[in-house]
C-alpha cells in the first residue's frame, strides 16, 4: 500500500512542538514497518529514511491553512507518489484533494483525519455545535465550519481521535446535512515513545519543601479555557502545598499570528506574575521537554470546552504523571474518574492529595501510565491500516 500523508500545521512558529508533525514523525516509521510506502507532504521532513518527503509551504495563519489549497501542487504530488490512500489531516482541504484526485485520474481512497475540530459543542439548542471563537475573526467562523462540513462530505473515510470526537463530528455533520454512515473510524494518535517512563521505576519523591510541582503543558489560547486555569493556578498555590510549572510552547510568535490572537502572550504574562508559578520553555527540544515533565508530580488538563483529545495529557500520562481534569469532553472519557473535578475546590483537594498522599499518587500514577499502553506507534499504525482498508 502507498499512502500520501498531507500534514496539517497548527504551530508554524515552532514546528518541533507541532502536534501534527510529531504524530507524522511517530506514525510514518510504524507504517513503514508494516510494509506501507509513505510520502509525507509537510514543511519539514517527518519519519525516517524510508519515508518519502514533499516539501510544502508553512501556512502563515490558521486561515491560510484552511483556505489556501493549490490543486495543481496536489495533482503533482498524487502523480508522483501514485497513492492507494491519501490522508488529509486538514479536513477543510479534502474537497481540493478530491478535485486533484479527479484531475490526476487517481482512484485513491481519501481519508480525512479530524486533527482539529473547528467548532464548540453546546448542551443547549438540541446539542447543536457553535462556531469556534478562535476561528471567527471578521465573522469567518461559519465559513470555516461549512468548509469543515464540505471536507467531511468529500472523504471516503473520516478518522477521529476518540468516541467523544466521533459524537461531536457526527453532530456537526448532521447539522450541515452530511451523512457519515459507515465512514467514521476512531483512531487515536500515538504516544511519543521518547516520553515513556514507568512510574514503578521512579523512586518515591514527595514534597521537597517548596511544594509539589503540578505541570500545565498546554497551549495558552483563550479558547482553551486558560483564563479559568489562571484562576485555578492562583487557588492551587495559595496554601503553599503545590507549585505550578507552565509550559510556554510557542515562544515568540510572528506579528501575523499575534495580530489575530494575542491571548497566549497575555495569558503567559498573567501566569508569570503569580507567586509560586513558573513559566518555562522547552525551546523546541524534546529532551528538555521530557526533563521538565519528569520534574513534576502531576499534570493539569485545560478547561477546553468539549476537548476531543489532548496530546499534552497523554505526554504526562506516558511519563507516569497522574492528570487532574475537568469532568468534560474526552477527559471524562479517558481520565480516571477519581481525578476528574467539577469545582475549583475539588481540583485543589485532588492536587493537594496527589502532593501529600503517597499511596494515592502511586495508585493513579500507575493507572495513568497504563492508560497509554494501547497508544504505541505500532498499535496505532495497525488501527490506521484497518480504518483505511
Amino acid at each position: 500500500m502507498r499512502v500520501l500523508y498531507l500534514l496539517n500545521i497548527s504551530n508554524p512558529d515552532r514546528l518541533s512542538a507541532d502536534s501534527g508533525l510529531i504524530f507524522a514523525d511517530l506514525l510514518a516509521p510504524a507504517l513503514a514497518d508494516a510494509g506501507v510506502e509513505v510520502t509525507v507532504a509537510a514543511p519539514a521532513p517527518a519519519g525516517d529514511t524510508r519515508t518519502g518527503f514533499h516539501r510544502t509551504e508553512v501556512p502563515g495563519t490558521k486561515y491560510r491553512a484552511r483556505f489556501s489549497n493549490d490543486v495543481g501542487e496536489l495533482v503533482s504530488m498524487i502523480r508522483a507518489s501514485e497513492p492507494d490512500v491519501v490522508v488529509a489531516n486538514q479536513i477543510e482541504e479534502a474537497p481540493a484533494v478530491r478535485a486533484a484526485l479527479l484531475e490526476a485520474g487517481s482512484p485513491a481512497l481519501l481519508a480525512g483525519y479530524c486533527h482539529y475540530l473547528p467548532f464548540t459543542p453546546t448542551d443547549n439548542d438540541g446539542g447543536r455545535v457553535l462556531v469556534d471563537p478562535a476561528l471567527d475573526d471578521a465573522g469567518l467562523g461559519r465559513s470555516v465550519l461549512l468548509a469543515f462540513a464540505a471536507g467531511l462530505s468529500a472523504c471516503d473515510r473520516v478518522l477521529v481521535h476518540s468516541t467523544v470526537a466521533a459524537t461531536m463530528v457526527t453532530t456537526a455533520a448532521a447539522q450541515a446535512g452530511v451523512d457519515l454512515t459507515g465512514q467514521l473510524r476512531v483512531v487515536p494518535p500515538p504516544r511519543d515513545g521518547r516520553l515513556v517512563r514507568d512510574p514503578a521505576t521512579v523512586p518515591a519523591d514527595g514534597d521537597s519543601g517548596g511544594g509539589a510541582l503540578g505541570v500545565y503543558n498546554h497551549r495558552l489560547y483563550a479558547h482553551y479555557g486558560t483564563a479559568r486555569f489562571v484562576d485555578l493556578a492562583r487557588e492551587l498555590t495559595a496554601a503553599g502545598v503545590v507549585r505550578v510549572r507552565v509550559m510556554d510552547l510557542f515562544g515568540t510568535r510572528r506579528a501575523e499570528r499575534t495580530g489575530l490572537d494575542d491571548s497566549p502572550e497575555r495569558m503567559r504574562d498573567q501566569l508569570a506574575a503569580l507567586p509560586h508559578v513558573q513559566v518555562v520553555s522547552d525551546r523546541g527540544d524534546r529532551v528538555r521537554y521530557r526533563q521538565l515533565l519528569a520534574g513534576a508530580r502531576f499534570g493539569i488538563a485545560p478547561f477546553r470546552p468539549g476537548c476531543p483529545w489532548s496530546m499534552s495529557v497523554v505526554d504526562c500520562q506516558g511519563m507516569g504523571l497522574p492528570v487532574i481534569a475537568p469532568r468534560t469532553g474526552w477527559f471524562a472519557e479517558h481520565i480516571d474518574p477519581g481525578l476528574c473535578f467539577t469545582t475549583t475546590d475539588e481540583a485543589v483537594a485532588l492536587a493537594e492529595r496527589l502532593a501529600t498522599d503517597a499511596a494515592f499518587h502511586t495508585l493513579h500514577a500507575g493507572r495513568a501510565f497504563a492508560s497509554t499502553a494501547c497508544l504505541t506507534a505500532k498499535t496505532v499504525a495497525a488501527s490506521y491500516l484497518e480504518a483505511i482498508a
